[in-house]
């Protein structure tokens, strides 16, 4: 354990590089952030006791959603208690919550797992009871949300833009009507919590010119959307340049037949996180 006394930022490196040399509690967690089965630290151990738990703040929980960062989760409710890092896929939590005549001492204990994807963002949330092992976690009086998931679109980078091209007067006539239909929808959410916008290539051309490139195109669309109503502040943009391949095409020497076989890499991904209406069905993400 570090002391309170601590500077915030030579704690938060500190933490970094310790927490960083040790395991994680084992969970197997796929490239989306997900798990078939959840294993949990053992709360009585030295260095997990279910006394040392932290007492979170209960609106900082509330803003933890899907496509959060490990920095973010850092600045809403601190460290993790057990042996995660900066670099690993699975962060543990122990915390504690008020619950008069419920627990131990007016107190319930639980624990709480985030789950990150390939890419390091927050994409699945599990909690589990401590004391008492049968309390509902987190407990119902803390108006806390147990889970929250994101919608994806996916966007063809060739239908929206030019070849080689990045920016909103190369845009397609067609590219321009598929960020219309979106922004339409994303209006439509009763809430709009985020919007996440990342850029993807295909590996020809060097490294850093593609993620330059996927940068470029990311920001359009996020410019884009904005202009058609999307909030700004919760609207973000990234490129991954050619590093998130979804097909593998063998070169066998003809340019422009590799070059259409790479197409699904070229393309623009953009997570929602919010609930609202699409069409007459409502939706919940």
């Amino acid at each position: 354990m570090f002391k309170s006394s601590l500077k915030p930022i030579a704690l938060g490196l500190t933490s970094a590089l310790f927490l960083g040399a040790c395991t994680t509690a084992g969970t197997k967690v796929d490239l989306d952030g997900m798990a078939e089965e959840i294993k949990w630290p053992n709360p009585e151990t030295t260095s997990f006791n279910k006394d040392r738990g932290t007492f979170p703040n209960l609106e900082s929980l509330k803003q933890i959603r899907s496509g959060v960062t490990k920095d973010q989760l850092y600045y809403l409710i601190g460290r993790p208690q057990f042996h995660e890092g900066f670099r690993v896929r699975e962060w543990d939590y122990l915390f504690h919550f008020n619950t008069p005549g419920q627990g131990t001492n007016g107190v319930t204990t639980c624990q709480y797992k985030v789950l990150f994807d390939k890419n390091k963002f927050a994409r699945s949330f599990h909690w589990r009871a401590v004391d008492p092992v049968n309390a509902v976690c987190p407990p119902e009086t803390s108006g806390v949300v147990s889970t929250v998931t994101s919608r994806r679109y996916t966007l063809s980078a060739d239908a929206l833009f030019a070849f080689d091209k990045s920016d909103l007067s190369n845009m397609n006539a067609k590219g321009r009507q598929e960020l219309d239909d979106l922004a339409r929808e994303l209006r439509s959410f009763d809430q709009l919590q985020s919007v996440r916008i990342s850029g993807h290539t295909d590996y020809l051309g060097s490294d850093m010119y593609n993620m330059a490139l996927s940068q470029r195109r990311a920001s359009t669309v996020r410019e884009y959307l904005i202009q058609r109503g999307v909030p700004a502040n919760i609207t973000f943009a990234y490129g991954a340049g050619e590093t998130q391949p979804v097909k593998q095409c063998v070169n066998n020497g003809n340019r422009q037949e590799l070059i259409a076989c790479l197409q699904p890499n070229r393309r623009v991904e953009v997570e929602v996180d919010g609930s609202g209406v699409v069409g007459d069905k409502r939706i919940y993400r």
